[in-house]
């Protein structure tokens, strides 16, 4: 069974109402609301956290690049082991590949929430859980973006995409407040336990789906990847990408933002605590403000019926950043919050239409190598930004690193665009139109 028939077998009766099974036809599919409603809890749990994590170190350290050494622990990995957990999506079961990796994840939250339950948690604990935690988020991620376009057919992955990006952004919305108040009132301990409890939600997902490709579905992928001629492996996808401008441009534009927005948190922390004095409440405020802004976007997206082209991209890009640098020169909180709501829209749309071209682009058994390099770049230079950033809100203050997060992306995607422009020919022009305006005149009476 080819992963488009596994897709199709479970396209049951809509259950929704007729117009929402036409703005949002992938949520016909059985296994994709399955998927959808485990990602939605373990999404949440995560974003609990991540507050709570970031918040313990700033605590224990006093320092802001100390919350961006562990956002680089917990994304460094990527740069080690993304590029050839690709390679693994594409060789062996997805659904099988995920219960390990969410178990794993598990295990991981529930040792620092014993950790820090007990009173013994240190800085070099939460590094090393967050090395961890990174090891096997860059082997789930390749595999849980490829994994979407097996449940869903392929008229309905952008859709799909849209409505994956929306759970986890409820899941921002609500997991920082909830973080927040946990924090407040019980302590860290007490949310990263919430998280390991979490991924028993996805488990059962996955356990419940049917239909899903098989051993040998992975084992016809191999026979056909094997015929990557003189590419073979990792670098297949390097070589797709590299010739495929659907693929290159999107992961160029997306590293670039990767750079700073992934560290959005890292100066977030910053803003709560050195420019509005708001506290970890205040933090989940923040954090919840952007979530609010990206369900928008995701769910406007996710309306759209025309594939993303690369024009889209690079106008979603340009909105990003100049949301970012407006909210860099916001003078006050509420003129802040309002304009958080514009980033984490812009950001969830630029991001979303990314993702959907570079899947839409990627043929099937390189998809999972395509995937992994798209998470590779966004990852990776996450990790790399992320000490960078800190580094920027500790010396120089939290506006300007939100300012250098709008400003440099901004200048990338102006290039890229530029460069397309002349590759297509394209040049700014004036096209004349005609108006009519009526004018008054005389006429009889009598005349109709």
């Amino acid at each position: 069974m080819s992963s488009s028939d596994a897709a199709s077998v479970h396209l049951a009766k809509p259950l929704l109402p007729r117009h929402f099974s036409r703005t949002l036809p992938s949520l016909a599919n059985r296994n994709f609301r399955l998927l959808l409603g485990g990602l939605l809890i373990s999404g949440t749990g995560g974003w609990v956290q991540r507050i709570a994590q970031d918040w313990l170190v700033l605590t224990i350290t006093g320092s802001p690049t100390a919350v961006g050494v562990v956002t680089a622990f917990q994304f460094v990995p990527t740069l080690l082991f993304g590029l050839h957990a690709g390679l693994l999506a594409d060789r062996f079961p997805k659904r099988h590949l995920l219960l390990a990796t969410q178990a794993s994840m598990m295990l991981t939250a529930a040792a620092l929430a014993a950790l820090t339950l007990s009173g013994t948690v240190q800085v070099w604990h939460i590094f090393v859980l967050a090395a961890v935690l990174g090891a096997v988020a860059a082997v789930d991620n390749p595999v849980r973006q490829s994994f979407v376009s097996e449940v869903v057919p392929g008229p309905q992955l952008p859709n799909a995409i849209s409505l994956v990006s929306s759970t986890f952004q409820i899941g921002a919305m609500a997991g920082p407040v909830l973080g927040g108040l946990l924090m407040s009132r019980v302590g860290a301990g007490w949310a990263f336990a919430l998280n390991a409890v979490s991924f028993v939600g996805p488990m059962l997902a996955l356990m419940a789906m049917r239909g899903t490709p098989s051993r040998r579905d992975a084992r016809e992928r191999r026979a056909r990847a094997s015929a990557d001629g003189p590419a073979p492996g990792v670098r297949a996808g390097f070589s797709y990408a590299a010739r495929t401008p659907g693929v290159l441009w999107p992961v160029v534009m997306v590293g670039a933002f990767g750079f700073f927005t992934i560290s959005l948190p890292v100066t977030l922390a910053a803003y709560a605590r050195n420019v509005f004095d708001s506290g970890a409440s205040g933090l989940g405020l923040l954090n919840g403000v952007v979530a609010l802004g990206a369900l928008v976007g995701a769910l406007t997206t996710a309306s759209r019926r025309r594939q993303p082209r690369l024009r889209t991209i690079g106008a979603a890009g340009a909105a990003l950043g100049g949301a970012l640098l407006l909210a860099a020169a916001a003078p006050s909180e509420s003129f802040f919050l309002v304009l958080l709501v514009a980033v984490g829209a812009a950001n969830l749309s630029f991001l979303t239409s990314a993702q959907s071209l570079v899947q839409l682009a990627a043929v099937d058994h390189l998809r999972g190598r395509v995937v992994g390099l798209y998470m590779f770049v966004f990852i990776g230079s996450g990790a790399v930004g992320g000490p960078v950033v800190g580094w920027i809100a500790e010396t120089f203050g939290a506006r300007t690193a939100l300012l250098a997060s709008g400003a440099v992306p901004a200048v990338v995607t102006l290039l890229v665009c530029r460069h397309l422009a002349r590759a297509a020919s394209l040049r700014l022009g004036v096209r004349s139109v005609s108006v009519r305006i009526p004018r008054p005149t005389l006429v009889p009476r009598n005349h109709i």
